[in-house]
């Protein structure tokens, strides 16, 4: 009988220790998670900034560029100016689309750090068993 009370008291800690523990990791991969979203939103916020004011800017250029190429060809070549500035501004979607494809195979993946660390937990409770 006294072994049987000695023992219950053990197994209570050891099962309060291994709860605390997965507490504890799962508040570490939470804030991990937290901090990841917020650096994936700042990132997403920037992009749309950068490709907003760069499609302003770039719309106001092309819109008097081609204004101004058709006013002075307008009596001479007013067909062949219209044509050169369509071929050239879809040449220049395809570039910007490579480019922006390009661009995103660069980027790191979303809360990649974070997946990384349940894999390690993962991979060491594997081991442990």
């Amino acid at each position: 009988m006294r072994s049987g009370t000695s023992a219950s008291p053990g197994l209570a800690d050891a099962a309060r220790r291994l709860i605390s523990a997965l507490q504890a990791s799962l508040h570490e991969r939470a804030e991990l998670l937290s901090v990841e979203l917020q650096e994936e939103k700042f990132r997403l916020i920037q992009v749309f900034i950068w490709i907003s004011a760069a499609l302003f800017s770039g719309m106001l250029a092309l819109t008097f560029a081609s204004i101004t190429l058709v006013y002075l060809f307008w009596d001479t070549a007013r067909l062949a100016v219209l044509c050169s500035l369509t071929g050239v501004y879809v040449a220049a979607l395809i570039f910007t689309a490579t480019s922006f494809k390009r661009y995103l195979a660069r980027q790191p993946k979303p809360f990649a750090a974070t997946v990384d660390e349940l894999q390690k937990d993962h991979e060491s409770t594997q081991l442990e068993n």
